[in-house]
């Protein structure tokens, strides 16, 4: 019985209660330690240009921080940036105020400047001025230019009246001796003319007819008050009365012809008709 209360099992019993016992307290002891307190916020974020408050809010989800220590961390560091600027303002406030001190005596420099830039503009203003003048200069200039221009054409178709009428002149003196070689190649060419014919050819007579409605349209342009048209205009006149009496001969000689002078009869009129002498074709055919 003695041997059996020796072996007494309270030893293992407490040798297990004191292994749980530690283990709550190991377990407890880790959940009450303090967490780590969360680095200050970087002032580059509050310094960029697209800076959003929400947005920036929204990005600080993982930071271990409760919002009223947050709130309190922003309050400790609006009232440090305020003190910040207190500080600037007052350790730059003496040159501040040295600012209006030193502002002093510029009105000479303002002065200076002020005729300066007054100088300027009288200086512009005369360019300008200088500018509308040569303007105006080269305005006249291109005008007389024009005149000239304008002279001078006149002068080209003066001369070039003059040489046509010198010309047709000369071809009706020739056609009215009968000896002109261009008649009698004309004569030779035209299948219409009647044999024996004293007259010149039509043919002939419509080159005459063009040559003179040509010399007329270029008096025209030359104008008509002008007065070398105003002389040239007796030329002409002699000119058309020529053309016309050489077309009342070959036309009496064609009416002769009855029928076989009939085609040579058409194409008479057609040069009456250029040169607007209807009335003269009608009286040549009246008459005996």
């Amino acid at each position: 019985m003695a041997h059996l209360s020796v072996r007494s099992p309270t030893r293992p019993i407490s040798s297990r209660s004191f292994t749980l016992a530690s283990s709550s307290s190991s377990s407890d002891s880790e959940d009450d330690a303090p967490l780590p307190f969360p680095t200050a916020l970087p002032r580059t974020d509050f310094l960029a240009p697209d800076f959003d408050p929400a947005e920036y809010l929204s990005s600080l989800a993982n930071r271990h921080q409760t919002l009223e220590d947050l709130r309190s961390d922003l309050r400790e560091r609006s009232a440090a940036i305020s003190t910040e600027l207190l500080e600037l303002v007052n350790s730059n406030y003496t040159s501040f105020l040295s600012l209006g001190d030193e502002l002093k005596g510029g009105e000479e420099r303002v002065e200076d400047v002020r005729v300066a830039l007054l100088g300027f503009r009288r200086a512009v203003e005369e360019i300008k001025g200088r500018v509308r003048e040569r303007g105006s200069g080269v305005a006249e200039l291109n005008k007389d230019l024009t005149t000239v221009r304008s002279d001078i054409e006149t002068g080209r178709k003066m001369m070039e009246l003059d040489e046509r009428v010198s010309a047709l002149e000369a071809r009706l003196a020739i056609g009215s001796t009968g000896h002109d070689s261009d008649e009698s190649d004309e004569d030779e060419d035209d299948e219409d003319e009647l044999e024996g014919a004293v007259g010149s050819s039509s043919a002939k007579l419509a080159q005459l007819a063009d040559q003179y409605v040509t010399i007329d349209e270029l008096a025209n342009d030359i104008r008509r008050e002008t007065p070398f048209v105003r002389k040239a205009e007796e030329r002409l006149t002699r000119c058309r009365n020529t053309i016309l009496l050489d077309l009342g001969t070959a036309l009496k000689e064609a009416k002769k012809a009855n029928v076989k002078g009939r085609p040579k009869l058409l194409k008479l009129m057609g040069i009456y008709s250029l040169l607007d002498a209807q009335e003269d074709a009608v009286k040549a055919l009246k008459s005996k």
